[in-house]
């Protein structure tokens, strides 16, 4: 069963492309026609390439990866930050750190270093510095909160890249694709589809078209984190009824052991009486 339909793409407005002169040829074969100067996109091949895509993020999921959303423009930044938190994803809303993917272990050690004013925010350290000192450490781990502050978790390379305008978040595909890692995007008519593993044809322009997308891809992958939930929990009871039924017959042989002396010692009475 499809994850959208027609309708409701067509009401989030998802068909709506850039203007004719700013089309990439590359994506002639998701435009459907021209109208008032604008490509209209084929929205039964963007439904198929939502099914396509919701298909893989959910299998990613299962197997207990991470995907990480990126949306640095405007209309697309509250609506990725929301549906990023609802599956407890990853996400980067503000300005792309240069080197995020490629130069990983820098990045952690931003992470920690906010993680060790936390921790001077915690154990007292604080009330030994002065008022320009709590000043400058309050204003530098803003500045990491925002710019970090949804990543702190991700202790390793997310295993997909999820991004809303390729041509805005080009540094990020570019460090996805140097590094191997598959990248999902929303692809307008303006944008060249050739670096994206999966791309879904649509506007990425406008906050329901965004949203409708989004919405389709993470209940897939929130289903791969129930399913891998439900697997765990059936592998933990596989694994204590076999341990259990390998303790019955230790069981039964010690109580076999305890018994042996006491039957021994019946058959030998009435011998000695």
């Amino acid at each position: 069963m499809s994850r959208t339909n027609f309708d409701m793409l067509l009401k989030a407005g998802c068909h709506f492309g850039h203007l004719t002169r700013k089309w990439n040829p590359a994506m002639a074969p998701y435009i459907f026609m021209e109208r008032n100067g604008i490509h209209i996109i084929d929205l039964y091949k963007t439904a198929a390439k939502i099914d396509e895509a919701a298909e893989a993020l959910k299998q990613i999921a299962k197997s207990g990866k991470k995907i990480l959303f990126v949306a640095t423009k405007k209309q697309a930044k509250d609506v990725v930050a929301d549906k990023a938190a609802s599956v407890n994803m990853p996400y980067v809303i503000e300005r792309w750190p240069g080197g995020m993917l490629t130069n990983f272990p820098t990045i952690r050690k931003a992470v920690k270093k906010m993680a060790n004013i936390d921790k001077l925010m915690n154990d007292g350290t604080y009330s030994n510095l002065s008022k320009r000192e709590i000043l400058q450490i309050t204003r530098q781990r803003a500045k990491l909160e925002k710019n970090l502050g949804s990543i702190a978790d991700l202790t390793r390379l997310p295993s997909a890249l999820f991004v809303v305008d390729v041509m805005k978040e080009a540094i990020a595909v570019k460090e996805a694709k140097r590094l191997g890692i598959p990248v999902f995007a929303i692809v307008d008519t303006n944008s060249n589809p050739k670096d994206v593993d999966f791309m879904i044809p649509a506007n990425d322009d406008a906050k329901d078209s965004i949203d409708v997308i989004l919405t389709a891809c993470c209940e897939a992958i929130n289903e791969g984190l129930e399913e891998r939930k439900v697997e765990k929990a059936d592998e933990k009871a596989a694994k204590e009824q076999a341990e259990t039924a390998e303790d019955k017959p230790k069981r039964a042989r010690k109580a076999a052991r305890k018994d042996a002396p006491a039957e021994a010692a019946a058959e030998e009475a009435p011998a000695e009486a």
